[in-house]
């Protein structure tokens, strides 16, 4: 199944869903004149890769020029979602300390405005790794080369990979999935995120069925 929704299937359901999103991140990164943003979720199979990446493409529609990362660097799969290949990812970025060469690892999406990075060989230390300082210089000129930065994070629950990313972003999405997700994990996931003060900037509920015969995903966007 092609998951790019928004870019496919512009007028459906999902799409305008995702776009409310889309306008609610938006003003408020304005608010604060942030651009980077971290998609993450609860634990395994919420579909935080479908909202990251359909997210990222209906920025680009806004003419924006977007960079989606794929800092997932244990089961990242925006290669698979983009149909384009691992090699080159943002794990060697990280290792070879090529920040001020970023662009070196950029790929093609075949979405106008919108590039990504995909997640590359999987290190034994993803969340050192992150947490190097080697990324102090990628960060510093993706921010001059983009209005907004997406990036498709781990897991929160029985992994500290994105919680010691979200230093570095203005904005954090968490997703969860309707009929899956559990209540308890989804609290512990906000709680651990509020102890560190993220701005949280909301929770998109995923997958959740509609009588559309078009459309398995209806994602919606809530304020905590």
């Amino acid at each position: 199944m092609d998951e790019l929704i928004v870019s496919k299937n512009p007028k459906c359901s999902v799409a305008e869903a995702i776009r409310v999103i889309r306008t609610n991140i938006q003003f408020s990164l304005k608010l604060k004149k942030g651009k980077m943003i971290l998609v993450t979720s609860s634990v395994k199979g919420e579909g935080k890769s479908f909202v990251s990446s359909n997210l990222a493409v209906s920025f680009a529609q806004k003419n924006l020029k977007v960079l989606l990362v794929d800092s997932d660097l244990r089961l990242g799969r925006l290669h698979q979602i983009f149909k384009a290949s691992n090699k080159n990812g943002f794990s060697e970025l990280l290792v070879n300390d090529d920040g001020m060469k970023y662009h070196k690892y950029v790929k093609n999406t075949g979405v106008e405005n919108l590039s990504f990075i995909s997640r590359g060989v999987v290190p034994p230390n993803p969340s050192e790794l992150l947490d190097s300082p080697n990324i102090a210089s990628f960060l510093e000129q993706v921010q001059k080369d983009y209005d907004v930065i997406i990036f498709d994070g781990t897991p929160i629950n029985g992994l500290t990979d994105s919680l010691v990313f979200t230093k570095y972003v203005d904005k954090v999405v968490v997703v969860s999935a309707a009929n899956y997700t559990k209540m308890n994990l989804l609290e512990n996931t906000i709680k651990s995120l509020q102890n560190l003060n993220v701005d949280i900037a909301g929770v998109v509920l995923n997958k959740v069925s509609t009588n559309s015969s078009s459309s398995y995903y209806n994602d919606y966007y809530t304020d905590l």
